[in-house]
């Protein structure tokens, strides 16, 4: 654990420009984090920017002030200082990258275990259930007290990265911010039920073509599932329509280790890996590039989609039987 909310205060402070910076493919923890970092600096009197390799998800576009994001064309700048939040390495900043050489300065905010530690100054706590747990703690060292959009944003962070606050990594911390964001008037049933219950119609047709491609390995403990291409054309389905349906082949009764691998437009091939402790698939994706936590990490491959899921699935099945 190396938090160093004091460090990115003064560098906070000191900047008068920043670019703050979400991963490719954005979640709810990075956007929440981007978001509520972007209220809080603004209420300093700073310049603020922010920048995004990816689409808002439309489930995410209430996030205040979130309508700002943009996708960099490296044109943009110079800045003080960039900030990096929710970033496991420098590769998941996609085409933010290009603004590096137009900062000044660089900073990160994540809670991603096995993160390189890739910026001038990091706070990295991989022990933290999310990112925006690490927010709260800047926006204290910043002397800023969360307003109601702060709690929004927060809120969607430590909601969505613990699994509506299921995962084994919650701790007393989620609770004791959320304690915090309620006296604040946070809008929790109606966040609750966009964020977790409500699907649109490509979402739920989409759900209907993964769980028809699940296959189970090694006596029902790895569970498998495959998106085309075509998939998400015939259901009219975007990317982020995918985020979250490897739970579905996690919470069969018996299933350690589940895996989605979804055909993206560029060629890629994107795979989420799940596990239930203490098994653990951060290794497994490390293996191939990938990264993220213990229990819930991602690799992107390239190559031929039943090819390369059987390469992930052999060693899902050498780490399960090691």
């Amino acid at each position: 654990m190396t938090r160093k909310p004091e460090a990115i205060a003064r560098m906070l402070r000191d900047a008068q420009t920043i670019a703050i910076c979400s991963h490719v493919n954005p979640d709810g923890d990075t956007l929440g984090s981007a978001a509520a970092m972007r209220l809080a600096l603004k209420k300093l009197g700073k310049t603020v920017s922010l920048f995004c390799d990816g689409k808002v998800p439309d489930q995410l576009a209430f996030l205040p002030g979130i309508g700002e994001m943009s996708v960099p064309t490296g044109e943009e700048g110079p800045f003080d200082l960039m900030l990096a939040v929710d970033v496991s390495d420098e590769k998941r900043l996609g085409c933010c990258a290009k603004l590096l050489p137009q900062c000044r300065h660089t900073a990160q905010i994540d809670h991603h275990p096995t993160n390189p530690f890739f910026m001038e100054e990091n706070s990295v706590d991989g022990d933290a259930p999310a990112c925006c747990i690490l927010i709260r703690e800047q926006l204290a060292a910043l002397g800023i007290e969360p307003d109601r959009d702060m709690a929004i944003c927060l809120y969607t962070g430590i909601s969505t990265d613990t699994g509506n606050f299921a995962f084994a990594s919650t701790n007393a911390d989620c609770f004791e911010i959320m304690s915090e964001l309620m006296g604040k008037g946070l809008p929790l049933a109606e966040l609750n039920r966009v964020l977790f219950r409500e699907r649109a119609k490509p979402q739920v047709l989409l759900m209907g073509r993964a769980l028809n491609s699940l296959q189970y390995y090694e006596g029902c403990r790895i569970a498998v599932m495959k998106l085309t291409r075509r998939d998400f054309d015939e259901c009219g389905a975007l990317s982020e329509h995918a985020d979250t349906l490897v739970n579905f082949g996690l919470d069969t009764v018996g299933t350690r280790m589940a895996m989605l691998a979804r055909e993206g437009g560029d060629g890629a091939i994107k795979f989420s890996l799940r596990a239930k402790e203490p098994d653990c698939v951060s290794d497994i994706a490390q293996e191939f590039g990938g990264g993220g936590h213990p229990q819930a990490s991602g690799i992107t491959m390239y190559g031929d989609l039943d090819e390369t899921v059987s390469r992930v699935l052999d060693a899902m099945i050498r780490k399960l039987n090691g």
